[in-house]
């Protein structure tokens, strides 16, 4: 099965297209076509991402990129198309919310013959709803002119996904880079998700069917990343930018200048809370209005230590309460140097038991391959969608 999978949920524009073959107990995906644009540079100015510019910049990139997806996949071969008067109606009543996506879109598509693949998956949320309506009614378009099915994902299932991959056996380096598998996941899976809109603990006792355990009460923990890096002038994507000061700081000791607490550590749920830590580098910055470098490095390095620790913590709880017998963390903060050491060190010293899975740093942030691969599974269970609605909070528990 070809799945070509479009990812629309923030600030990355990503289209992949997967050949996929297998069932949940296994599965073989091959990347046939990659794609991705990001928009970190546009954004820089603000401080953060404006939806009204990433949901332009989506509907811009949109058609180049799946050209490329295509070229790539060797999926793309020019051929005049006739389109219809009612189909071309149709199709530019969809994308009128898309100025500019409507003639870009009839450009490309009256020149190519429709592609050989059997799904197009679409993120429908969490993220920004301007940026996800351009991608699903991109996915839209593209189903009505080329009659393929719809697949709606969850972003975050994507990620847990994602998280479950591991390289196949006797493979070149070269070769891992097209080849996935996901086998052998021992259940329950417990999913530590972490990035700037969630901190989640989910339950996978079986297959694509998910319990919430613990969540944050207020700032996720890529949230908290941000916030401290604009306290301390460091430039956007801030959370890089933390880690990168802390990294520096440990390679000259493993003691910091200043302590923080480490909120909820020792409460009895899996919750997380990072408001009250972020608030506590702010009051310690007020007390020390002209930082140098070393004090810098060290609130870094003292905050990116208090926010493992009470991650490992809960996760640690977790895994005690659910008996999960395997660990996947998943989300843009999964990237995390730090977070990735302790945890790997933890799961070797504490709870050997346990299988922790998680993403190379390619997969750890938005990309349209986690898509694909989610839309895959649903797809096996046949979840087409007639029609799908954006969903900025959509719940995956």
């Amino acid at each position: 099965m070809k799945i070509l999978a479009i990812e629309t949920s923030c600030d990355e524009t990503a289209i992949a297209i997967l050949d996929c073959e297998g069932d949940e107990q296994s599965a073989h995906f091959r990347i046939l076509g990659n794609t991705l644009l990001s928009q970190i540079e546009i954004h820089k100015e603000y401080g953060g991402v404006f939806p009204a510019l990433a949901k332009r910049e989506h509907a811009k990139n949109l058609v180049p990129i799946l050209e490329a997806a295509l070229e790539e996949a060797e999926l793309l071969h020019e051929d005049t198309q006739v389109i219809s008067e009612e189909t071309r109606a149709k199709i530019s009543e969809i994308l009128a919310r898309e100025p500019g996506l409507t003639e870009t879109f009839f450009e490309f598509i009256s020149e190519c013959e429709p592609p050989e693949i059997d799904a197009i998956a679409v993120t429908a949320g969490p993220g920004l709803e301007p940026a996800l309506w351009v991608g699903i009614n991109f996915a839209k378009a593209l189903a009505l002119i080329w009659n393929k099915p719809l697949i709606a994902v969850n972003h975050m299932e994507g990620h847990i996904v994602a998280a479950l991959i591991k390289e196949p056996a006797n493979t070149t380096p070269f070769e891992t880079r097209f080849n996935l598998v996901i086998d052998n996941v021992e259940m329950p899976v417990l999913a530590l998700l972490i990035s700037g809109g969630h901190t989640e603990l989910v339950l996978m006792k079986e297959w694509l069917q998910y319990e919430l355990i613990g969540a944050t009460r207020d700032d996720a923990v890529g949230e908290a990343f941000d916030k401290v890096a604009r306290m301390l002038g460091l430039p956007y994507p801030g959370g890089p930018e933390v880690s990168r000061l802390a990294e520096e700081s440990r390679r000259e000791t493993s003691d910091t200048l200043f302590k923080l607490p480490r909120p909820m550590l020792h409460d009895t749920t899996c919750d997380f809370s990072f408001a009250g830590l972020k608030t506590a580098v702010l009051y310690l910055l007020k007390t020390r209005s002209d930082l140098n470098e070393r004090e810098k490095q060290s609130i870094a390095h003292e905050f990116e230590n208090a926010v493992t620790d009470v991650l490992w913590k809960k996760t640690s709880r977790a895994l005690g309460e659910t008996g999960a017998q395997t660990l996947v963390i998943g989300g843009g903060v999964s990237a995390n140097t730090h977070i990735r050491r302790i945890f790997t060190e933890k799961i070797k010293n504490e709870n050997s038991e346990v299988s922790l899975r998680i993403p190379s740093a390619a997969l750890t942030t938005d990309n349209a391959i986690m898509i694909a691969l989610a839309g895959f599974y649903r797809a096996q269970r046949k979840e087409f969608k007639t029609d799908i609605l954006a969903n900025g909070n959509l719940p995956l528990a």
